[in-house]
């Protein structure tokens, strides 16, 4: 497999053509921004512990039956995936009010809901994300009805699976940002990263934010340090 030139640049990874055209090459950078895109400074470690704790992730998914983009972990940064087109949509699941359902609803951060929240959000840094419902994105067109249910399930069954396996290492899933998209053979799969970047991650015993939160409360430069803590727990189920 040969890495060609570079295919499109957001603002976590760059994306990178190959000479097989069923896969591509995703290499994560540095760079931390805020819920708005803009970047707001460069965090040395941070795309090379999200690419190892994405690929971990996506291993524990495909054992349990779901279908990812992931192939192989090529360096400490880059790793081979399959190519697909992606659905414009962001799936956010909720275990728990925080972030902006918290703000939306004057909610205490860490309140507990009833049942687990699935929300919709339009992918444009453009336009800032905007929360969309089943009816925006059916009259927009950007996938259908029997697309969407399909991808509610998946997304339930991702956080179910998830979260079990990180309450083990003592961590709770608060909530969690998913992309959908289709593979070469029009099958349903989950794309993107499942990092601290994605997801909110508390400490189950101290609730101490083991995610890109605590640059509300700490510097920049010492979030590698939060980030190790997950990949190291992670390493250590491994290990069991």
């Amino acid at each position: 497999m040969k890495k060609l030139g570079l295919i499109h640049e957001g603002k976590s990874m760059k994306v990178y053509g190959t000479d097989d055209p069923e896969r591509i090459v995703l290499e994560y950078k540095d760079d931390l921004t805020d819920n708005t895109g803009w970047r707001i400074g460069t965090v040395p470690g941070k795309g090379a512990l999200n690419n190892s704790i994405t690929n971990h992730l996506m291993r524990v998914l495909e054992r349990n039956g779901i279908h990812t983009q992931y192939i192989e972990e090529l360096t400490d940064r880059e790793t081979l995936v399959r190519r697909a087109e992606m659905i414009p949509l962001e799936v956010i699941v909720r275990n728990v009010a925080a972030g902006r359902m918290a703000q939306r609803f004057g909610l205490q951060p860490g309140t507990s809901l009833r049942n687990t929240v699935l929300e919709y959000t339009f992918k444009s840094d453009e336009l800032g994300d905007p929360e969309v419902n089943d009816q925006h994105i059916l009259a927009m067109g950007w996938t259908d009805s029997a697309t969407l249910k399909e991808i509610e399930r998946e997304a339930l069954k991702i956080n179910d699976i998830l979260r079990r396996y990180m309450r083990s290492v003592d961590i709770e899933l608060v909530d969690i940002k998913l992309e959908f998209g289709r593979d070469g053979q029009g099958r349903l799969m989950l794309g993107d990263e499942i990092s601290p970047d994605t997801c909110r991650f508390w400490d189950m015993r101290s609730q101490e934010k083991l995610d890109r939160d605590r640059v509300e409360n700490t510097s920049i430069k010492d979030l590698p340090i939060i980030y190790e803590r997950i990949a190291e727990r992670l390493l250590e189920m491994d290990g069991r």
